[in-house]
Order: C-alpha cells, then sequence, then structure tokens
C-alpha cells in the first residue's frame, strides 16, 4: 500500500478558490420582474430548497419576484411539524417554512394552487403557512402568461 503523504484535512481548510466572481453581479433593472415555479415534492430532493435560496437571491438582486407552488410544489408551503405545528422534529425540518417567511418578509410574493392543495395532497387552505396566497388552478397558466407578457424571468423547477 503507498503511504499518504498529505495531512488530514481539519475545519477551516479550503479546497477551492470561493472568493474569485466569474461573472457580472446582474442586478434588476427598476420594474423587472422574476416567477420561480416548483413542481417538487419537499423533502424528495434538495431542489425545492436550493430554488427556495434562488428566489431570495433574486429578490435581493432587486427583481419584484413570486414563487408559485402547484402540483406537489404545493407540499412546499404547507405547515408542519411534529408532535405540534411549528416543531422541528430534525434539523432542517422547518427549512421551507423558514427560507417561505424569509422571502415573504423580503417582500416576495407566494402563490399555491388550490386543485393540488385539495384534490392531490388532500389539505385545505388552513394548511399552508401564513402569507401564502392560494390561487385557482386556472390561474396557474395566468400567472406565467403575465409574467411571460412583462418578459419577466422565469425559473421552472421540476422533479420526476
Amino acid at each position: 500500500m503507498p503511504a499518504v503523504q498529505k495531512p488530514a484535512h481539519v475545519n477551516g481548510d479550503f479546497f477551492v478558490d470561493y472568493e474569485e466572481k466569474v461573472f457580472e453581479d446582474v442586478k434588476a433593472e427598476p420594474g423587472e420582474k422574476a416567477l420561480v415555479k416548483f413542481h417538487t415534492v419537499a423533502f424528495e430532493g434538495s431542489i425545492g430548497f436550493v430554488n427556495l435560496l434562488q428566489a431570495t437571491r433574486l429578490q435581493r438582486k432587486g427583481f419584484e419576484t413570486s414563487i408559485l407552488l402547484y402540483g406537489p410544489g404545493v407540499t412546499l408551503g404547507i405547515q408542519r411539524g411534529f408532535p405540534r405545528l411549528g416543531d422541528e422534529a430534525f434539523p432542517g425540518h422547518q427549512n421551507y417554512t423558514t427560507q417561505i417567511n424569509k422571502f415573504m418578509a423580503e417582500g416576495g410574493k407566494v402563490y399555491a394552487c388550490r386543485f393540488a392543495l385539495q384534490a392531490l395532497y388532500g389539505h385545505g387552505e388552513p394548511s399552508l403557512i401564513e402569507g401564502i396566497r392560494p390561487v385557482s388552478p386556472l390561474d396557474v397558466l395566468d400567472i406565467v402568461l403575465i409574467h411571460r407578457r412583462e418578459n419577466a424571468f422565469i425559473l421552472d423547477t421540476w422533479t420526476m
């Protein structure tokens, strides 16, 4: 067996140049909008949480940003906890709620499809995190068309 000649890594080490930014730091022009659509299930991958962070970043870059939760995406906006609502059953259990609340506190808007909420996942409007606006399933396409008409940036989030 060959001998390892390097010391073990320790906390505080870094492996990449985390300070270099290659591209310009784009900021929104006045009035620019963004829409982030979620068709993904909470806790079945990282994409839901990662794109909540992206939506928050778009908001902070000056875009008037909205989130649309539809299909399984409504599961990101449902109150959770165990044994009581709001309790964190395991580290990270409240990540979605915390990030959505932060996004809304910073001026972001969040919409959830009523059809997916009730017909697909058996929840009612009281199950939503406070501040999320329930919308008709007919609004799911219209919010996209409105954002398209306004030349907004649209980020689609899907998992299969």
